[in-house]
């Protein structure tokens, strides 16, 4: 459940290369290659070339942050969920990002997760600061359905920043070990929520696109394990998709 990465959600620093000087080789000696200068036009083309991705990749930032500015991003309300009947329970600020999906990032996973613990540990965990993780959403046993974050936001839940910021994750209570504790009532409840979703976003209803924590490119979880039934839910998620408006 817990993320393995760092929870700063921020990319790594990059390095700079610091050109060493030119070593003489003698008078009346030709240079290496390797000791070639750099030609004014190769200077030119490769700033250009700099110039045009610097400009791209700040156009896709601002794309992505146009809006934080005044009046542009959706009315939030507090307590408000993405999923009629869920239970609002707030996670901690520090264990998700705000965001404005999909308009600054596109929303096409459903991550599937096992809590390895009871409900009530899981909403504990998810509100403490301290822990770097949180998933959108929380099915218990009996088939009640807890949101704790909105599906606007990027929740820090798959270990994986670039499957955070695509995803809505949903947590099951029980444990991988036990497949027992996925309930009937389980299997349904969260088959309807994720139907929903994908309908919200237009996510294709198959394993490419619902998957489950284990799949997550770079994490070293497990969940939700071998004990959870694809074919079954797969099977509910599109039955539950036919009456989805």
């Amino acid at each position: 459940m817990k993320e393995t990465q760092a929870r700063q959600d921020t990319g790594r620093g990059l390095s700079q290369d610091v050109p060493r000087p030119l070593r003489s080789e003698g008078h009346g000696r030709a240079p290496r290659d390797g000791d070639r200068r750099i030609g004014r036009r190769a200077l030119l083309i490769g700033g250009a070339v700099a110039a045009v991705a610097t400009g791209v990749l700040a156009r896709d930032e601002l794309a992505r942050l146009w809006w934080r500015v005044p009046g542009v991003a959706k009315p939030r309300k507090e307590g408000e969920i993405d999923y009629a009947g869920a239970l609002w329970v707030a996670a901690s600020s520090a264990n998700w990002r705000m965001a404005d999906r999909p308009d600054d990032y596109g929303v096409d996973r459903v991550i599937i997760h096992v809590t390895q613990g009871g409900y009530a540990s899981a909403v504990k965990v998810f509100q403490d600061p301290a822990h770097g993780a949180a998933a959108h959403y929380i099915v218990r046993k009996d088939g009640r359905v807890t949101q704790m974050i909105r599906e606007l936001d990027v929740a820090f839940h798959a270990g994986n920043r670039e499957f955070n910021e695509r995803s809505v994750g949903i947590e099951h209570e029980g444990f991988v070990e036990k497949p027992e504790d996925f309930t009937d009532a389980m299997y349904a409840a969260s088959a309807r929520l994720t139907a929903r979703i994908c309908a919200r976003y237009g996510i294709p209803v198959d394993r490419e696109h619902i998957i489950g924590h284990v799949e997550v490119p770079g994490t070293d979880h497990t969940d939700p394990g071998e004990g959870w039934d694809w074919k079954k839910y797969l099977r509910l998620v599109e039955e539950a998709s036919t009456t989805t408006t």
